[in-house]
């Protein structure tokens, strides 16, 4: 077998690759490479995926086929040991009364008026509770839901003296989401990937945030990685105009920013990428531009704004972390540096680049949280450093809860396995008011379910579920109004396999539209038929009748029983497993 090393990694790509692959198959997981891109000269980005859970997949990138292919399948691994892919998802009742639900060594507390002692410690405290107005309820895990069990915790080492600190899971998966977690050969290299990616990220929202402006990396500097150079020579080539820029704020940080013009549409990318090596900071932030994307996949990003508050507003911040597509100032252009350019490089063992990244931070005052992994015997971690890594604000926990659909699903969940009733429609609509979110928001996830892509969950909505609740209650104004919002939400772009129920919908806004001008149904009943099919007709008709509810939405196992959401219970089986037989969780 051939060896190929790259720097910051501590073992060679080809035993990497062999490693993970075998140890996905003993884990019991399909893994198939499903689309492979090579846009230009060394940049290769690979997405992968579990044949019997297409819930669970990665993309990797890098300079080489065998980079990217390494680059996704440790990417697949911190997903699998951070529990990342069930992050968003209600995990059943079996797993909420298990041994464990997330790690063996994890720990619950009861539900106090207060916060039970040992929870978090007194920084953290202050940090995410800041008004002492965070309730112990609101800090239960989505994938139990499990009041009575209490507050489920992680520990995490405290870099700075070694102490063991519990974090609830719930603040966990609804602030931080994906930042801060890597996978790697060794420790010390996963920690320096999570590290580094926490530095990118805290990084980059700052440059957005403050509209700051950038110095470019000298051709002399770019000269030393005629990879890199081919790349983006081919790219301009092509006609899309690139610009690198020293990201480092001063020598600072090891942040490396390379921009991409799209002349065609006026769109603009903003590609960022850290690690304390030069030369794979800049690496990776090329390969990251076209990371899933081929040429014709450019033209979905936003022109440069001169409206600096609409850059550094926190939803525009969101977009970048989503998927990049947020808005960035022209003034990241300026030929004025806010900056001078530093020729900054780090290279030492992934050891001495780890301590290297922590010594930043702490030159920050800022602590560091670690988690370490080794139950799938490749390293993992996720690193959380408070205030600078979080992805989200803490107000979410008040707002955007990810746990705040737990009494919706339940309801739900009774109403539509055939006990639909007017009463529970009234306490099901009582439910949504209370929960104050917006009539686009779909139910899957609020509701923390995954649902089959043809099913009729997949589109459902707030506003469509108002629907169907007041025809239930009898309020027709109200139903005649959501009718409306729903025929209007889905006149555009809804595929022909869902036209049909749309019908439904039509003919209930037409029937009501009808008694609401006091028409007799009988004059127009024939021409009704045939443009919205008998069928359609009588079921509008039984659900304004108040015979029928729920239309096609009924579950006939249960709220959790699509296909989907069964493939991940089974994936997480899979990893429960290995949890249970790994034997060394520090306690």
């Amino acid at each position: 077998m051939s060896r190929t090393f790259i720097p910051g990694k501590d073992e060679a790509l080809e035993v990497s690759i062999n490693t993970m692959q075998q140890r996905l198959v003993n884990l019991g997981f399909d893994i198939e490479e499903a689309s492979w891109l090579n846009p230009v000269p060394n940049v290769w980005s690979v997405h992968i995926r579990d044949k019997a859970c297409g819930a669970c997949f990665t993309n990797g990138k890098g300079a080489s086929k065998d980079a990217a292919l390494a680059s996704a399948l440790g990417e697949y691994f911190e997903r699998l040991a951070c529990n990342y892919f069930f992050a968003d998802f209600y995990m059943g009742e079996q797993v909420a009364n298990s041994e464990f639900v997330h790690y063996p060594n994890e720990k619950w507390f009861p539900i106090a008026d207060g916060w039970s002692a040992g929870l978090m410690d007194d920084y953290l405290k202050s940090h995410y509770d800041p008004e002492q107005d965070v309730a112990m309820s609101q800090l239960i895990d989505v994938q139990s839901s499990n009041e009575q069990r209490g507050v489920c915790a992680l520990p995490f080492e405290r870099q700075s003296d070694g102490a063991q600190v519990y974090i609830p899971m719930n603040i966990i998966g609804n602030l931080y989401v994906s930042n801060g977690m890597s996978a790697g050969n060794t420790k010390t290299e996963a920690r320096t990937q999570a590290l580094s990616e926490c530095f990118e990220r805290y990084v980059k929202n700052r440059i957005i945030a403050e509209c700051i402006s950038l110095p470019e990396i000298p051709a002399e500097v770019m000269a030393r990685y005629p990879k890199v150079v081919e790349a983006i020579a081919k790219l301009e080539a092509e006609g899309f105009p690139i610009t690198c820029f020293d990201a480092s704020l001063g020598g600072e940080y090891p942040v490396i920013c390379v921009t991409l013009f799209n002349p065609e549409n006026g769109g603009c990318f903003a590609s960022f990428g850290a690690h304390p090596r030069f030369g794979v900071a800049l690496e990776r932030t090329v390969t990251e531009l076209l990371q899933g994307r081929g040429l014709k996949d450019l033209d979905i990003f936003p022109t440069p704004s001169f409206n600096n508050d609409e850059v550094a507003d926190h939803t525009n911040i969101e977009t970048h972390f989503i998927d990049s597509s947020g808005l960035v100032s022209w003034d990241l252009f300026k030929q004025d540096s806010d900056f001078p350019f530093a020729d900054w490089d780090f290279t030492g063992s992934t050891q001495e680049e780890f301590s290297f990244l922590l010594a930043k931070f702490r030159e920050l005052g800022a602590d560091v949280y670690i988690a370490d992994y080794e139950h799938l015997e490749t390293y993992a971690c996720r690193v959380l450093v408070p205030g600078y890594s979080e992805i989200y604000p803490a107000d979410d926990l008040h707002f955007a809860n990810n746990n705040r659909g737990t009494a919706l699903r339940r309801m739900l969940d009774q109403w539509l396995s055939n006990q639909a009733n007017a009463e529970l429609a009234e306490e099901i609509l009582a439910e949504i008011d209370a929960l104050n979110v917006d009539e686009f928001q779909p139910l899957d996830q609020l509701l923390g379910i995954a649902v089959d892509a043809t099913s009729p969950w997949a589109t459902l909505r707030i506003g469509e579920l108002r629907c169907l609740l007041a025809l239930a209650m009898g309020e027709l104004e109200d139903a005649l109004d959501w009718a409306q919002w729903t025929v209007d939400f889905n006149a555009y772009g809804i595929t022909a396999d869902r036209q049909p129920r749309l019908r439904f919908y039509h003919a209930v806004l037409a029937v009501l539209q009808l008694q609401e001008q006091g028409l007799e149904l009988e004059q127009y009943l024939p021409q009704f038929k045939r443009m919205y099919t008998t069928a359609h007709l009588e079921a509008a008709l039984t659900h304004i009748n108040q015979q029928a509810y729920g239309y096609d939405l009924h579950l006939t196992h249960g709220i959790l029983g699509f296909a989907k959401h069964q493939s991940l219970l089974q994936a997480y089986e899979k990893l429960q497993r290995a949890k249970a037989a790994h034997t060394h969780w520090p306690k």
